[in-house]
């Protein structure tokens, strides 16, 4: 979080998605506490009190007395530790920084991501009308949809454990179950659930529990999802929808589609997840692999895009809106899912901590050697992308909708552009001026360098904030920059070197 701001850097920042600044001219600002939910609610970010924004977006300090520094921090601390203001406080004491910039008081807040079972974040004793998110244009309120998809996330059994105690057995499509255990016997001989009958096997793998109403067996939610019929399956899930779109003539608006609600087919998770892959695997343009002499049909590449489909249906929100999306376009395919990442964008992509949103369905398709338990598939679609030469899958969260969106483009990354590496030759030179003319100067304003350099004084800044051997000195827009002192050894080498 510390990354977010640095006050030596303080004349080069804009308001961004991470970043707000607030007056708190007369105490402390009442939007201070809805950008504090809104943050806790998202990925976290800093606050930045005493400070205003300029009509070309950049900051100046707007006069907080240093001496009410006691007075504004204690306020803050009483009003995050109040249950009736905030429901719970994420920060610890070194979360507030303060600082003196020219004889103003600036305060600094961090705040964290909150974790799955802290959110929602909200104000004024209102679970509804008081939990905030943060967007590009700022802080909105969240929908009744958003805040009970929190909740909902909040319980570490997730909702498709939830036994469907009026559903009988006979809901379900066998047709489906069928082919399940078939694949499952096949990829697993010997696997000790072979010889359990149908009801049995349900109940192994999570499909079906006795319910504690009338001590019978009954589908869960995910025995429903997973194979059930789409009629049958909207009854619970009302917003239930799944969709996969080929659009690979630009003339037609749609080569082939797949839905869910068409009636032409089970329209279940487990049909779906098959029938779409097979589609997928038949034009994407997958390298051709030897091993031993023999072709080798089941590349890295079908294994990144097995886990990418199981990614999205096992990680949807199936009380969320819209429904999942499979799109397969000729050089890409968009997976979107209803439903925000409960580990975080950060986190998925780095791997190596596994938060299902559906536990359940993640057993079953486990148990069809589909999807990692480990936290480790998102990581391995990137580097299987990355050994293919291939750009650089994308993933987009988008919020009012909750919506998750993992873009993976089949084209060769683009070789660096010579516009590129014009620029980059170009700051080099400039980097190569500065450094003579502060060697002849000595240490100089921003705006001198500039005129010698002949930049804008907010480009030269840029540049100055990344040479290692320049230092910045003083603060704000009082600040100059000098050659960083060389230390007495490096001094005394370098006389030796020239002997």
């Amino acid at each position: 979080m510390s990354k977010l701001f640095d006050i030596s850097k303080f004349d080069l920042y804009k308001e961004d998605n991470r970043r707000e600044v607030k007056k708190a001219k007369g105490g402390l600002p009442v939007a201070l506490w809805e950008t504090y939910s809104a943050y806790a609610n998202c990925y976290g970010g800093v606050i930045i009190l005493g400070v205003a924004e300029n009509k070309d977006g950049s900051w100046r300090t707007t006069g907080l007395d240093i001496s009410d520094r006691g007075k504004l921090l204690k306020d803050f601390w009483d009003t995050i530790n109040n249950r009736k203001k905030v429901n719970i406080n994420l920060l610890h004491d070194n979360d507030v920084e303060t600082y003196d910039v020219n004889g103003d008081l600036i305060i600094v807040i961090y705040v964290p991501m909150a974790k799955r079972e802290e959110k929602p974040v909200f104000i004024n004793d209102d679970l509804f009308g008081g939990t905030f998110r943060r967007n590009h244009e700022g802080d909105y309120r969240c929908t009744r949809l958003q805040v009970k998809t929190m909740l909902r996330d909040q319980a570490e059994n997730t909702m498709d454990m939830e036994v469907l105690d009026d559903v009988p057995m006979q809901d379900l499509n066998y047709e489906t179950i069928r082919g399940y255990r078939n694949r499952h016997r096949i990829l697993k001989t010997g696997h000790p659930f072979e010889r359990l009958n149908d009801e049995e096997y349900l109940r192994s793998i999570g499909a079906a529990a006795i319910s504690r109403e009338d001590k019978k067996l009954h589908p869960t939610a995910a025995g429903m999802l997973m194979f059930g019929d789409e009629y049958n399956i909207v009854r619970h899930f009302p917003e239930y929808f799944l969709d996969y779109r080929e659009m690979l003539d630009p003339t037609i608006r749609w080569t082939d589609r797949l839905q869910s609600s068409s009636g032409e087919w089970s329209g279940n998770l487990c049909d779906f997840y098959f029938r779409v892959y097979n589609k997928i695997i038949k034009d994407v343009k997958i390298p051709f692999l030897m091993e031993g002499g023999d072709r080798v049909d089941d590349t890295p590449v079908h294994k990144a895009l097995r886990e990418a489909i199981a990614n999205c249906l096992i990680n949807a929100d199936y009380y969320g809106t819209r429904g999942v999306v499979i799109k397969k376009e000729p050089d890409k395919l968009t997976l979107e899912n209803p439903g925000y990442i409960r580990t975080g964008k950060v986190q998925m992509r780095k791997g190596g901590e596994s938060d299902p949103r559906n536990k359940s369905l993640m057993k079953m398709f486990n148990l069809i050697n589909i999807g990692e338990r480990s936290g480790s598939g998102v990581p391995n679609i990137f580097n299987t992308w990355e050994d293919q030469g291939w750009k650089e899958p994308v993933i987009e969260e988008r919020f009012d909708p909750d919506r998750t969106i993992l873009s993976l483009e089949f084209v060769e990354k683009q070789a660096i552009k010579t516009s590129d590496k014009k620029q980059a030759i170009k700051t080099s030179k400039n980097k190569k001026k500065i450094r003579r003319y502060l060697s002849k100067h000595g240490m100089s304003k921003a705006s001198d360098i500039a005129n010698y350099i002949e930049l804008s004084s907010a480009r030269t800044r840029v540049i100055l904030s990344e040479m290692e051997d320049v230092e910045r000195v003083g603060k704000n827009r009082n600040s100059k920059y000098q050659l960083c002192k060389e230390p007495e050894n490096d001094k005394k080498q370098a006389i030796k070197n020239k002997r």
